[in-house]
């Protein structure tokens, strides 16, 4: 049985993005967001992108701008996003 806190996204015509779930906001500017959610390391990139909402108590994050690509990063894995970052 999955005992993570639940994770929902729901994009708008690629201009906003809400994401429930999250734990963390590791960094952001106006072409990429990354966050730390119970489902793994998420990664939001695009062009014009702001935080909108940031409520770690709650979980929930809302992301505006033009969103180009979603992807997750889970925590196991080598040689992942911030691995990269940081070479």
């Amino acid at each position: 049985m999955d005992d993570r806190k639940p994770h929902h996204l729901i994009l708008n015509a690629r201009n906003r993005l809400s994401v429930s779930g999250v734990s963390d906001v590791g960094s952001f500017d106006e072409n990429s967001v990354v966050c730390m959610t119970s489902h793994g390391t998420l990664i939001v990139r695009g062009t014009g992108l702001k935080v909108d909402k940031l409520s770690i108590e709650g979980g929930e994050l809302t992301v505006e701008g033009k969103v180009d690509c979603i992807t997750y990063e889970d925590a196991q894995t080598q040689g992942g996003f911030f691995s990269r970052l940081f070479r």
